[in-house]
């Protein structure tokens, strides 16, 4: 399989438009590659296309980056890690392709292709004053012809419909949650009657979805790396949310060993009430965890 290749971005670029750019030049080549499966008749091998898929788009934006940002290092889930990222000023952190069972898969009606995957771009930089030391992100979502990135994501959580309905008790605390796998605290969580799991693909898009109000939270504890959450929490926290590790302890990137254990996301008005439930199912919330 090929994919069409998208012009380089400008190196010109703030670093903030950059991340768009990047996340929208991979969504394309992405995209490019389920249309060539549509234009042969439809007819694909998952395992060849979720390859295909990784290849493809890591291939790009390691081209598009070399080109844009030359003295800047990056760590990416398609490429071999490098020492050299932890003493540089600059990191970009990138997943090419997050979520590719999804981005292989077609739709339940046998149609269409899901749309629930992403690519994730986010840039580290050592002067940010905060832990996580995230300067920018963006979150592609090419099946829907969407970024969500720091540079576009308004100061503020989203209004979330009716966080206080959750407070109050008139409806349950929406939770995005795996689809075919989700972990068993996740589960206790669901058996109660003030929580509703709201099923869903990759990471990044569990992440977005609290961003734009579809879910209240999302708590993560099976394990990650790096490039599966920061581009998602850039662009969280950019949009006032709590990010925040399970037990309420900042988040941190760019570290020797990429793998992060778990992963708190939520609007900050539900935050609390969030980490009660947790902790009323079992799960060890640390003593003064961040509301």
């Amino acid at each position: 399989m090929s994919a069409s290749a998208p012009s380089f971005p400008d190196p010109g670029l703030p670093d903030g438009e950059l991340a768009v750019v990047l996340a929208q030049g991979a969504g394309e080549v992405l995209r490019g590659l389920r249309a060539e499966v549509d234009a042969a008749g439809g007819s694909f091998v998952a395992g060849e296309l979720k390859d295909a898929g990784d290849a493809a788009s890591q291939a790009w934006l390691a081209a598009a980056l070399a080109h844009a940002r030359p003295g800047d290092a990056v760590l990416s889930e398609e490429a071999a890690d490098s020492a050299a990222r932890l003493t540089a000023d600059r990191v970009w952190i990138v997943d090419p392709l997050d979520g590719t069972r999804e981005f292989a898969e077609r739709a339940g009606d046998g149609a269409g292709w899901r749309d629930d995957f992403a690519v994730h771009v986010a840039l580290w930089d050592r002067g940010v004053a905060r832990s996580d030391g995230l300067a920018a992100g963006a979150v592609g979502l090419p099946a829907r012809g969407a970024v969500l990135s720091t540079a576009t994501t308004d100061a503020g959580p989203s209004p979330a419909d009716d966080t206080d309905a959750v407070l109050a008790g008139r409806r349950p605390l929406r939770l995005a949650a795996s689809r075919s796998r989700p972990p068993q605290f996740v589960q206790d969580l669901a058996a109660r009657d003030d929580v509703e799991l709201v099923p869903m693909g990759s990471a990044g898009v569990k992440v977005v979805s609290v961003v734009d109000g579809t879910v209240d939270a999302y708590v993560h504890a099976g394990g990650q790396y790096e490039w599966d959450s920061a581009a998602p929490v850039a662009v969280a926290l950019a949009a006032g949310l709590v990010c925040t590790r399970l037990d309420g302890t900042p988040l941190e990137y760019n570290r020797q060993d990429p793998w992060l254990p778990d992963l708190f996301v939520s609007h900050p008005a539900v935050a609390a009430h969030l980490r009660a439930a947790l902790t009323e199912v079992g799960v060890d919330i640390k003593e003064g965890a961040q509301p």
